[in-house]
């Protein structure tokens, strides 16, 4: 089949993300035989003429969309992505007959409120890289969507899915070179993103990545990943991201990630932003600086137990604290990140978090602050939601963002706190900083200056540069 296959994320903030499940779910369907071309819409200034050329140049028997995500997760300033979606797939239509295909990290959040909203032939919630391949083979002899495994689709207005293949994940790495520009996204500090694992075993209330992964961790082989490091390295891409839902879980394989990758002279800079301090020691990060990890984050949300108990993190704050210890002792630059306003959050949670982030963390670290938290269908926080009779819309209802917030909590005191605190610490900053539509401008300037990712490094002498040019940011 001849298959043009649109990356539709174009939201370049906080940088742009590069799309490579839409490149592994193109190079998957052309090892199988099929004829595809890439549309990547990040940086298109007109998105119409663009779709227009692809159609005419090849058109395709199948067309197929991937959805990064729903919304931008900002409760103090939203931004809800999916209007410009069914807008675009409305251009689409009266350009082509080719039915449509959905695919991408949102339709595994959401896919019956997201088909309801953008119909679709079905939509992809298993490994794209498995599943679409198997779904082409399927419409190319006009088979029912039933014998597909991971997907999903309304048949008379009933959503149907079906379960997901089985089997471990590979460590593939695209010809990014082919599907995308590359320079675009390294002119504005991209990383290019790695998984050792998919699933998660903690159970925090609000996280969706059971439903999109799983509880049970699937281990990618360590030299797997270590040979996809050295690759991408050799290819020129020497800025890698890791981005598990928890890297250091299980810790066991995490140091056996590090192993492999200290045994190889890749020449990369690693990181990671989702470290988890219940599995956070120095061994760990002995074993992360020789792997080659130039950045590392750990995901709190709180500093303050009552706030931990209550989204279930799985850790208590004398973890926090221990954590802040190790993290003196080496020399990787860390981010850490809050989430103010959850489950269990009071006024003295919020300060308790905020003097932990003056306290405890290094001047030349950063502190990350997000308020409120956004709720997805299925999780606990819906539940949790409504019993506090926070939230009465239906699910379908919740596809455009909704956000708890603790009612011991109010949000222009919470706000006037968080800015306070911003204006006291040049290491702090907020979610709203990183929506600045000057962003791109400060990376592609950072890096004509000899800045390399994570740019968070320097969060101090960004912000100090920006207050002399009279921004308070």
């Amino acid at each position: 089949m001849k298959v043009l296959l649109i990356s539709t994320n174009r939201n370049p903030l906080p940088m742009p993300v590069m799309p490579v499940g839409a490149c592994l779910v193109a190079q998957a369907a052309e090892r199988a035989g099929h004829d595809v071309q890439l549309l990547d819409l990040m940086f298109v200034r007109e998105t119409k003429a663009a779709i227009r050329d692809a159609l005419v140049r090849n058109p395709p028997d199948l067309i197929a969309l991937s959805v990064r995500n729903i919304d931008n997760n900002a409760m103090t300033d939203p931004h809800f992505f999916l209007h410009e979606l069914r807008e675009l797939m409305g251009e689409i239509r009266s350009m082509s007959c080719a039915p449509l295909v959905l695919g991408g990290a949102a339709l595994g959040v959401m896919p019956e409120q997201i088909l309801r909203f953008c119909p679709a032939l079905c939509c992809v919630t298993g490994s794209g890289e498995t599943v679409f391949p198997l779904l082409l083979e399927n419409i190319s002899r006009n088979g029912p969507l039933e014998d597909v495994p991971g997907i999903a689709w309304l048949h008379q207005e009933i959503f149907r899915k079906n379960r997901p293949p089985a089997g471990a994940p590979g460590c593939h790495v695209p010809d990014y070179n082919r599907w995308l520009d590359v320079p675009a996204y390294t002119s504005q500090l991209a990383t290019f993103p790695l998984q050792t694992k998919t699933g998660c075993q903690f159970n925090c209330v609000y996280c969706t990545y059971p439903v999109i992964e799983g509880n049970d961790c699937l281990l990618k082989d360590p030299d797997r990943v270590a040979d996809a490091v050295f690759r991408l390295a050799a290819a020129g891409f020497r800025d890698i991201e890791f981005v598990d839902s928890i890297f250091n879980s299980p810790r066991d394989h995490a140091m056996q990630v590090c192993e492999a990758l200290a045994r190889v002279r890749h020449g990369a800079r690693l990181q990671c932003l989702e470290l988890n301090p219940l599995h956070f020691d120095h061994e760990l990060v002995q074993a992360m600086e020789r792997a080659g990890f130039r950045g590392m984050g750990i995901t709190l949300e709180s500093a303050a137990d009552p706030v931990l108990q209550g989204l279930r993190k799985g850790f208590a704050s004398s973890d926090v604290h221990r954590a802040a210890a190790v993290v003196r002792d080496c020399s990787i630059p860390c981010a850490w990140i809050f989430m103010l306003g959850g489950p269990g959050e009071t006024r003295h949670t919020v300060c308790e978090s905020i003097d932990f982030a003056r306290s405890q963390i290094r001047p030349r670290d950063v502190a990350f602050f997000n308020i409120g938290i956004r709720i997805y269908p299925g999780t606990e926080l819906e539940s949790i939601a409504r019993r506090e009779g926070l939230l009465k819309l239906d699910r379908q209802e919740m596809l455009e963002p909704v956000f708890y917030l603790s009612p011991e909590v109010d949000m222009p005191w919470l706000k006037q706190e968080l800015s306070r605190a911003l204006a006291e610490n040049m290491n702090f900053i907020s979610m709203d900083s990183l929506g600045l539509p000057f962003l791109p401008t400060i990376y592609r300037t950072g890096k004509a200056l000899g800045m390399r990712p994570p740019l968070w490094r320097y969060t101090r002498v960004v912000r100090r540069c920006l207050r002399l040019a009279g921004m308070d940011v």
